[in-house]
């Protein structure tokens, strides 16, 4: 464990801490379509038994999404959803919420917020991890550092890639794993074909830092396959389609789905 892990203890690691648990978690686009229905969808998300909340800050050039969430971040940033936004939004979660959220982004609204300014507000509002897609590991050091100053986890993603790399990044992994299940981007897969046991396998070698497996799950069979073979499920493209089908209207079929997939995750 690192100096930085030391110092990091927030609710996020509690998402993992119950024996044999298998944790469910949820990703949504904030403000899609508007701030006061993604305020809706969290809370609804948790009442349906979702143990973890991304929320994806907006971004115009969201390299790692597929279609699904790249026209989500089109209609909040058309709908004037800023940085500052999102801020709010969590603000109003935590009025009647302590659930574990983690922001989803990409390093230039972070960077151009500031990071301690970024991450400082993160702490006051209980955000205890961020996810980065598009920040290098081998630069990791200069968002680590402000983020875990502030009690912020940076989450480090693993994908389908040679054993060594495997190794390297989980060994300096905390609050948890975002394990990739296939190559490419973000979006519904029929099916997932990569050997994720034998990832998951690697990771356990070097860290005992959870793990849970995310793109392309979109079906509860799907959930309690991917969980029995880690400590969770991650689900966004299905959840944001279901925004976009039903728009403001969507928080009744998003408690459907989501309670359907973490009964699902539980029986892994």
């Amino acid at each position: 464990m690192t100096e930085i892990q030391k110092k990091v203890k927030n609710s996020v690691d509690g998402v993992f801490d119950t024996p044999n648990k298998k944790a469910f978690i949820g990703f949504l686009t904030a403000g899609d379509p508007d701030a006061d229905s993604t305020v809706k969808f969290i809370l609804e998300m948790e009442r349906a038994g979702a143990d973890l909340i991304e929320i994806g800050l907006p971004f115009s050039d969201p390299t790692a999404e597929g279609v699904v969430i790249q026209d989500a971040n089109i209609r909040a940033l058309k709908n004037g959803m800023t940085t500052d936004g999102v801020f709010e939004i969590v603000r109003r979660v935590r009025e009647t919420s302590r659930l574990p959220l983690a922001f989803m982004t990409y390093l230039n609204p972070v960077f151009h917020y500031g990071y301690d300014r970024f991450f400082a507000k993160c702490e006051e509002l209980g955000v205890g991890a961020i996810i980065i897609p598009d920040l290098p590991y081998e630069e990791k050091e200069e968002v680590e550092e402000p983020a875990a100053a502030h009690n912020v986890h940076l989450i480090s993603m693993i994908a389908p890639t040679s054993e060594e790399r495997i190794r390297s990044i989980a060994e300096g992994a905390h609050g948890f794993i975002y394990v990739v299940s296939s190559m490419g981007v973000t979006g519904v897969r029929s099916e997932i074909t990569t050997d994720l046991g034998a990832m998951v396998e690697q990771i356990r070698r070097v860290t005992d830092t959870p793990c849970a497996i995310g793109f392309g799950i979109s079906t509860p069979g799907q959930a309690k396959e991917m969980a029995s073979l880690s400590d969770g499920a991650i689900v966004g493209s299905a959840i944001v389609k279901i925004i976009a089908r039903h728009g403001a209207q969507a928080a009744e079929e998003l408690y459907q789905y989501v309670k359907s997939m973490k009964d699902a995750v539980a029986e892994a």
